[in-house]
C-alpha cells in the first residue's frame, strides 16, 4: 500500500506582476497630464527579502512600454511590503528609473522631465486570490525631484495580477 505524498510546494521569492496602467493621469502627485494612451507594465519582485517593520523589503525590476508612443521606462527599486492575515497586501518603494520621453519642453503633447534617470515612487495595494496568486491596484510616480531645471513628472496608476514561482 503506498503512502499518500504530501504536495511540495517550493517558494523561491520569485513574484510576476503585470497589467495595464492608466498614463499620465492629472490630479494625483504631478498634478496635471500632456501625455496620453495605456501602459503595458511588467515587473518582477526578487528573492525571499529582509524583514523590516513587520513587512519585507526586496528588489524589483519593471517596466512600462505606452501603446501610444508616449514615454516608457524600465526601473528598479527597493520595495517594502506588507501581508495582513486576511489576504490584503500593501507595497511602498523607492528606486531609479530610466525613460525614453522628453527632457525639455520641445514638443508640447509631451511631458518636459529634465533628466534621462528619474526617482521611481511606487505604492500598491492589493488582496492575495491564495497562495500564488494575487490582483492590485498598483500608482507609480516618476519625478527628477526638482534636481534638473525641468521637472513635470509622470503619474499612472492600474490593474495587475501576480503570480508567485
Amino acid at each position: 500500500m503506498k503512502e499518500h505524498q504530501p504536495e511540495i510546494v517550493v517558494d523561491c521569492g520569485i513574484e510576476l506582476r503585470a497589467g495595464v496602467l492608466a498614463h499620465d493621469v492629472p490630479g494625483l502627485w504631478s498634478g496635471f497630464s500632456l501625455e496620453s494612451g495605456v501602459d503595458i507594465n511588467a515587473e518582477l519582485l526578487l528573492g525571499p527579502g529582509v524583514a523590516f517593520l513587520g513587512g519585507t523589503v526586496r528588489p524589483a525590476i519593471g517596466g512600462s512600454v505606452n501603446t501610444a508612443g508616449y514615454t516608457s521606462k524600465a526601473y528598479i527599486d527597493a520595495r517594502w511590503e506588507i501581508d495582513t492575515r486576511c489576504g490584503i497586501f500593501f507595497g511602498l518603494g523607492i528606486g531609479a528609473a530610466v525613460h525614453d520621453g522628453n527632457l525639455d519642453a520641445s514638443e508640447p503633447d509631451r511631458k518636459a522631465l529634465g533628466s534621462r534617470v528619474l526617482f521611481h515612487i511606487p505604492i500598491e495595494i492589493g488582496y492575495r486570490l491564495d497562495e500564488r496568486q494575487s490582483i492590485s491596484v498598483f500608482f507609480e510616480h516618476m519625478s527628477n525631484g526638482n534636481f534638473a531645471d525641468r521637472n513635470e513628472a509622470l503619474d499612472s496608476i492600474g490593474l495587475r495580477y501576480g503570480t508567485r514561482f
